[in-house]
């Protein structure tokens, strides 16, 4: 079933664009990975969201998306609470809104 990552990143002052460019001409472009964005939820405020065909696909790709995140983590400053740099999250799809 289709299963969706949302990642929420808060970028240090002055970084965004090398925050943004970690991101660009396939550097995320992890195996299994059917369609991401990223978009901007505010000042210096991010969020990724990727399409995967299965929770398998994630657990799949987690090495990946892990050395992808270390090639840019100086760029993040902490969310706060115990989150550190990133504040994730996964699951199914459950309700399609454009069918």
């Amino acid at each position: 079933m289709t299963t969706f990552n949302v990642v929420k990143f808060r970028v240090k002052e002055g970084r965004d664009e090398d925050f943004l460019a970690a991101h660009r001409n396939g550097k995320a472009k992890w195996p299994g990975l059917i369609a991401g964005q990223i978009i901007k939820t505010g000042e210096r405020a991010y969020c990724l969201i990727g399409e995967w065909a299965d929770a398998e696909a994630i657990k799949a790709a987690r090495p990946q998306m892990i050395a992808t995140l270390n090639s840019f983590r100086d760029t993040l400053d902490d969310l706060g609470g115990g989150l550190g740099v990133t504040d994730a999250v996964s699951g199914e799809a459950v309700v399609d809104l454009t069918a």
